[in-house]
């Protein structure tokens, strides 16, 4: 995967990560009783936030000190 390819990966999780926090926090204020599955969508949150993460890094060049 080149760096242009890895760039438009980590803006589509971005924003699906973006889109999660939104859909948790619309069903947390409704009162949804349904707890499973606000706790998928908090599990599919955390892998996004793992994936992004090891996107970030493979894309900022390593520093020696």
């Amino acid at each position: 995967m080149n760096e242009a390819e890895m760039r438009k990966k980590l803006a589509s999780l971005t924003t699906e990560h973006r889109d999660l926090d939104a859909a948790i926090e619309a069903l947390r204020l409704s009162g949804s009783t349904d707890q499973l599955q606000i706790a998928r969508l908090k599990k599919r949150k955390l892998a996004l936030k793992d994936q992004i993460g090891f996107l970030e890094d493979a894309l900022l060049p390593d520093i020696i000190a």
